[in-house]
């Protein structure tokens, strides 16, 4: 009884979970592409609606405080990835423009409630000096799940020609299967502080909403774009995609907690500066690549160099109060997506008269995220959040101003 109690903690159910919710993307991500110009004859236009459609939930995330007044925040974790593993599992049965873009609306609120409760809850549960290689464990348990799903998808497309739905169903079947066993499995652990359960917005957390806004910008442009330029120009099949998803997971199962090490070592200033300098390059050698080789090891550095965006969530867990977690999670998830809803539509415009400028642009946000997180402490904690400009309490007044 005694060693199963120790698996029982917070930080296994949150890696259990974060393993679940990584099989059915993984599913979703590795056939997306294909799926949607094999079946539904998408466009740069119909690929950059659906992912806008795809990021109104996030957008949205800000009502997770309302739904937590009548359902525990642990409890609304599990429903959350149950919708979400539903909406991948029947995504292979409606292989038409209107039908692809409801199925990743249903995955998509399931997705983005789950991410900023489970985001809430590890900020909660897990000790500052702790967060980092905790949430570069979770990293690593989602590369692993990830690894072994497009293990499976890379054999069954190669050698069992399987449809897009049955490799959809089951992928969805599993995110179920193990939301379902880890809701079972753990018991519903306790905060330490009662959180608020109102909408939080604070003006001495202004540094983090303004680097998590660039972030949202800055990965829509990888996560819509970079994989579309693998499967538009240079022709990658979904074996060879998922392929390639297979060695960036493999990567980030072994580096992702080094990451998290590192973070915590250096600081989430220097961490993050040293993210920032590499995507700078690697997105401006998007917009000029003309090898597939090439394309792929690019696509593999970007990946890895995302796991360097812990820091944020550190840097804020640092200079938070305790009882704001849950509700500036749904917060910060609304402010992520902000540009996320605009730009892969408009993005996508651009896409069709010059994919260098996307590319392009997205190196001009990472520059600007580089320049804003010079401004963050050494040290960072509640009343020391910025090197320059003003400091304020929780009330939104200036307590000291920066020259």
């Amino acid at each position: 009884m005694n060693r199963l109690q120790k698996w029982r903690t917070p930080e296994i159910m949150l890696m259990t979970v974060a393993a679940g919710w990584s099989v059915g993307f993984a599913v979703w991500m590795a056939l997306l592409n294909n799926f949607a110009v094999d079946a539904a004859a998408f466009s740069g236009r119909e690929i950059g609606i659906l992912q806008s459609l795809r990021e109104i939930p996030g957008f949205l995330a800000f009502t997770v405080i309302f739904v937590l007044l009548i359902i525990a925040e642990q409890r609304l974790l599990m429903i959350s990835l149950l919708i979400f593993g539903i909406g991948v599992a029947i995504t292979g049965f409606f292989p038409y423009e209107y039908g692809l873009y409801f199925t990743t609306v249903l995955m998509s609120i399931g997705f983005h409630y789950g991410e900023a409760i489970k985001q809430s809850l590890t900020l909660q549960l897990i000790s500052k000096e702790h967060t980092p290689l905790a949430l570069g464990r979770q990293i690593s348990a989602q590369a692993f799940a990830a690894l072994i799903a497009y293990g499976v998808i890379f054999l069954g497309t190669k050698l069992l020609d399987l449809d897009y739905a049955v490799i959809y169903a089951v992928g969805g079947a599993i995110t179920v299967f193990i939301t379902l066993g880890a809701w079972a499995f753990f018991p519903q652990f306790k905060v330490a502080v009662p959180q608020s359960k109102k909408i939080i917005l604070r003006k001495r957390y202004w540094l983090y909403y303004t680097l998590t806004f660039l972030a949202g910008a800055r990965r829509q442009i990888f996560i819509v774009f970079a994989g579309f330029m693998m499967v538009e120009k240079f022709g990658y099949d979904v074996a060879t995609v998922t392929l390639l998803y297979l060695v960036n997971h493999a990567i980030n199962i072994f580096l992702a907690p080094r990451i998290g090490r590192l973070v915590a070592h250096w600081g989430e200033r220097k961490a993050l500066v040293f993210e920032y300098s590499g995507l700078v390059l690697i997105f401006a050698a998007y917009a000029f690549v003309q090898n597939a080789t090439m394309a792929a090891g690019l696509y593999i550095l970007d990946h890895l160099f995302f796991a360097f965006a812990i820091g944020i969530k550190s840097y804020f867990q640092k200079i938070a109060d305790p009882k704001d977690m849950a509700a500036t999670a749904g917060v910060s998830f609304t402010i992520n997506h902000i540009a996320a809803v605009v730009i892969p539509v408009l993005f996508g415009l651009l896409w069709l008269i010059s994919p260098a400028s996307v590319f392009l642009a997205g190196a001009g946000m990472a520059l600007l995220s580089l320049i804003i997180s010079l401004n963050i402490p050494r040290h960072p904690c509640e009343g020391n959040e910025v090197i320059k400009g003003p400091r304020f309490d929780n009330a939104g007044n200036v307590i000291h101003a920066n020259p």
